[in-house]
C-alpha cells in the first residue's frame, strides 16, 4: 500500500492536554527528609524512561532525536519516551508520539474518551481530574489521511492494528507525522508528530477540570 499524500501545513496553537502532576515531581510529597528524597530520586532516575532516553539508554528513541535547552523540553521528550504499554493510534509501545487536536474541544473529547475507558474498567464513573492545555505549533510536510478513504481502517474506533502499522511505515520512511480526522470528536482534526525537534513553541494555556458524576459523560470546566 502506498503512503498517504503529503500536505504542507502551518498549524499554530494545537492543543495537547497533560495532567499537571507531570509538571512537578510528586516524589517530594512522599519523602521523609532530604536524604530520603535523594534516594527516591536515584531510584526514579534508574527506571524513568525519559531519563533513560536522555542518556541514550532507551532502545525506542536515540538521544540524537531528543530536544534540550528549549522551554518545556521535558514535556516534549516525555511524549516520545513514555509510550503506553499497548501503544497509541499511530505508535507502538516502544516509542511515543506527540498527539494534539487542532481545537481544544477535540483535545478534550480525546482525553475524556480515554479516561472514561479507564473508569469503565472499574465500573465506577466517579472522578474529578485536571489537565493543562499545552499549546504547540507545527509547520512542514505531514502526511494527510483526512480525505483518503483507503486509510479508513486506521480510524477504527475499537482498535489500533492498522493505524500502528501505518505509523511504523511512516516512521521508517522518515515522515514528520500525519494529520487525521479525530475518532472521538466528530468534525475535529488531530496531528501526530513523530519527531521531537518538530514540536515547536510549547507553552501552557488554561487548565480544565473533568468531572464524572455517575455517568460516562463528564462535565468539563475551566479550572481557575
Amino acid at each position: 500500500m502506498s503512503l498517504p499524500p503529503v500536505l504542507q501545513i502551518r498549524q499554530l496553537d494545537t492543543h495537547r492536554l497533560i495532567p499537571p502532576k507531570y509538571g512537578d515531581s510528586v516524589l517530594v510529597r512522599i519523602a521523609d527528609d532530604d536524604d530520603h528524597l535523594g534516594a527516591i530520586f536515584d531510584l526514579d532516575r534508574a527506571t524513568n524512561d525519559r531519563l533513560l532516553a536522555e542518556n541514550d539508554l532507551l532502545p525506542g528513541i536515540g538521544i540524537d532525536e531528543l530536544v534540550f535547552g528549549v522551554p518545556s523540553y521535558r514535556f516534549v521528550n516525555a511524549a516520545f519516551c513514555h509510550a503506553h504499554p499497548s501503544g497509541s493510534r499511530f505508535n507502538g509501545p516502544e516509542r511515543g508520539a506527540w498527539y494534539a487536536g487542532f481545537t481544544v474541544e477535540t483535545a478534550q473529547a480525546e482525553v475524556a474518551w480515554h479516561k472514561t475507558v479507564d473508569l469503565a474498567e472499574i465500573d465506577l464513573f466517579e472522578d474529578s481530574v485536571t489537565y493543562d492545555d499545552t499549546l504547540a505549533d507545527f509547520a512542514g510536510p505531514y502526511h494527510d489521511i483526512r480525505e483518503d478513504t483507503s486509510f479508513a481502517a486506521c480510524l477504527d474506533p475499537a482498535g489500533y492494528e492498522a493505524s500502528q502499522a501505518l505509523g511504523e511505515r511512516l516512521l521508517a520512511a522518515g515522515a514528520a507525522g500525519l494529520v487525521y480526522p479525530s475518532v472521538r470528536h466528530q468534525g475535529g482534526h488531530c496531528l501526530a508528530c513523530f519527531r521531537p525537534a518538530l514540536v515547536g513553541n510549547v507553552r501552557k494555556d488554561a487548565r480544565y477540570r473533568f468531572t464524572w458524576s455517575g455517568t460516562p459523560d463528564p462535565t468539563v470546566s475551566r479550572d481557575g
